[in-house]
């Protein structure tokens, strides 16, 4: 189960209330690259600022963790407003640990967001706090990606029939 997210989503946008709700989840931890923005671009993907808007009006408390550097992270992070921990060493729990901490917010209604099953989904795994895969908004095309993408495969099956459903 180290590398099966708890629920598996198109993208962040597909997060609100009614989710939040049915699956009590109160925080977010949020990866950055190809979550929350494209791999090293600059800009939030379209509808996300919005995104953080409504879920800064429902008060739910959120911080990223990326393992990318400050020099990445901070710029977007500040833009969007949120709090960030960069150099987050996912899998491992230390930027986990520390977001949580920061928020004060209780581990198993905090769900780690992010769009990789060897980071994002085995770090909160391993935390044991839930975990929600997102789908990249567009596929990479660097072969890092690809081949990471091909060996998470191995291990998730991404069946588009088997996401997590509002119902």
């Amino acid at each position: 189960m180290l590398f099966k997210p708890k629920y598996w989503i198109k993208n962040v946008l597909e997060i609100d209330r009614e989710f939040l709700d049915k699956y009590g989840i109160d925080a977010l931890i949020l990866d950055l690259d190809n979550t929350l923005s494209m791999h090293g671009d600059p800009a939030a993907e379209e509808g996300i600022p919005e995104w953080l808007d409504k879920m800064r009006a429902m008060k739910v408390p959120m911080t990223v963790v990326s393992n990318n550097t400050n020099r990445r992270v901070a710029p977007l992070a500040r833009k969007l407003g949120l709090p960030f921990i960069a150099n987050g060493a996912k899998p491992l729990t230390i930027g986990i640990n520390r977001a949580c901490k920061f928020m004060g917010t209780d581990r198993k209604r905090t769900a780690v967001v992010g769009d990789q099953i060897f980071t994002d989904v085995m770090g909160g795994n391993i935390a044991r706090m839930p975990t929600i895969l997102v789908e990249p908004f567009h596929a990479e095309k660097n072969i890092f990606f690809k081949i990471k993408r091909a060996a998470e495969g191995i291990v998730f099956r991404r069946d588009p029939d088997k996401m997590t459903k509002k119902d």
